[in-house]
């Protein structure tokens, strides 16, 4: 009985991985003048990058903004599977 318990709880562990091993996080980042424009670009990129890859969406977005010089630099990411 044991055995089939430790069997059970295995097999839910695998299948758990298994379900997770088609998504990935995608990236899309953008350096641009302004940051507003520099944050609407960085989310534009990682539309694209999703639908290029075939992906669906899945998750928050995670937006980070760098300010450089002459320049913001942001960068977009999120979850998406298959």
């Amino acid at each position: 009985m044991l055995r089939l318990a430790i069997l059970s709880v295995a097999a839910a562990v695998l299948c758990a991985q298994g379900a997770e091993a088609g998504c990935r996080t995608v990236v899309g980042s953008a350096d641009m003048v302004t940051r507003d424009l520099a944050k609407f670009m960085a989310n534009a990129a990682l539309k694209n990058a999703i639908e290029a890859k075939g992906l669906k969406p899945s998750g928050q977005i995670a937006l980070t903004c760098r300010d450089d010089t002459l320049t913001t630099y942001c960068k977009a990411s999120r979850p998406a599977c298959n």
